[in-house]
């Protein structure tokens, strides 16, 4: 029976327009949404040089089925760590293998070439050029620089270095050290024992800790604060007698008097004759005078000297021991004195 012409075609098994569209991003499909979107298009395909009859798909390609089913991010991710690999296995190989020991060559020059090199001068290059030596290099002889040296790593020196002037501005270590002259212009710290033959201080001298002199010699000495002055030997005051003037009718006929001491301390000898009147001994004139009123302190020594009804007549240029009564005569005693301003 044939089919009526006017009955429109059976569209039921025809996929739809949406169905036969491509998908819009293929790589964020699965491999089975691909192999089913594979199919229906497969089965939409029919090869219009078939025989009437005969429903003919097109054959894909294997390599374009392979990239439908892989996704590329994959694939360019494993050839990264392809590559990593690589070159992580290269550079282990190349770090054992050992190091190729330096092969320095060297070259002999003849007799007849040292004589040569001897009368004759050479010159490499001018003073625009520069000389670039990588090799090691060895000079027997003396080497004159006409210009600067600039050295950028350690300097070493097996002998003595000699030059006008040395100037470091970096930090110094020096074992033993012979300095003429020395001149600090900031600040000195020394660590370890220090032994100075000569000192001369212009300045002011701070000492923190214990400080050991065989003899000081000052001009003022002054103790600040609570300061204790500890001496556990004698103390002895020297310096030049001062000039002494002697009253002979004071001390009698044939008496006598003498000084034996400094502007601070001493003792006044007398000896008495026969008819002793009151009055002052001796008058001494200080070597230095004073620039107050100096204090005078003065013990008689002798049981003839403590007979006598002395004192002390003073002044800031010296002084002098008086007695109220006359001193026993054809006597000898003395009197000790001491002196502060």
């Amino acid at each position: 029976m044939e089919p009526d012409k006017n009955t429109p075609p059976d569209d039921t098994n025809k996929p739809s327009e949406e169905e036969l569209k491509a998908p819009t991003d293929a790589l964020s499909r699965t491999p089975d949404d691909l192999e089913q979107a594979e199919a229906e298009q497969a089965a939409a395909h029919i090869d219009p040089d078939a025989p009437k009859g005969q429903a003919t798909v097109k054959k894909v390609s294997p390599l374009k089925r392979f990239f439908k089913k892989v996704n590329i991010y994959f694939l360019f991710f494993v050839l990264v760590l392809v590559v990593v690999g690589a070159i992580a296995i290269v550079n282990y190989l190349n770090s054992q293998k050992a190091a190729p020991a330096p092969d320095t060559a060297t070259q002999s020059l003849s007799q007849d070439a040292l004589k040569q090199l001897a009368n004759t001068d050479a010159t490499v290059g001018d003073t625009s050029q520069t000389l670039t030596i990588k090799g090691n290099a060895i000079i027997t002889g003396q080497t004159l620089m006409r210009g600067n040296l600039n050295v950028a790593g350690n300097f070493q020196a097996a002998g003595t270095i000699q030059g006008p002037s040395l100037t470091i501005s970096g930090t110094s270590n020096l074992g033993t050290a012979q300095i003429n002259s020395l001149q600090v212009a900031a600040d000195t710290a020394i660590q370890g024992t220090t032994t100075l033959r000569d000192v001369n201080v212009a300045g002011t001298s701070s000492f923190s800790g214990a400080m050991t002199a065989s003899q000081i010699t000052v001009t003022t000495l002054i103790l600040s604060g609570n300061a204790i002055l500890q001496i556990p030997n004698h103390i002895s005051f020297t310096g030049p007698s001062p000039s002494r003037t002697i009253n002979a009718s004071v001390l009698g006929s044939g008496g006598t008097a003498s000084v034996n001491g400094s502007d601070t301390s001493g003792t006044i000898n007398i000896s008495t004759g026969s008819n002793t009147v009151a009055g002052c001994f001796a008058h001494l004139t200080f070597q230095q005078t004073f620039n107050n009123q100096p204090r005078v302190i003065v013990s008689p020594v002798g049981a003839a000297a403590g007979l006598t009804q002395y004192y002390v007549d003073r002044s800031p240029t010296g002084f002098s021991i008086c007695t109220n009564n006359a001193a026993p005569t054809n006597q000898t005693f003395a009197f000790d004195y001491f002196i502060a301003n």
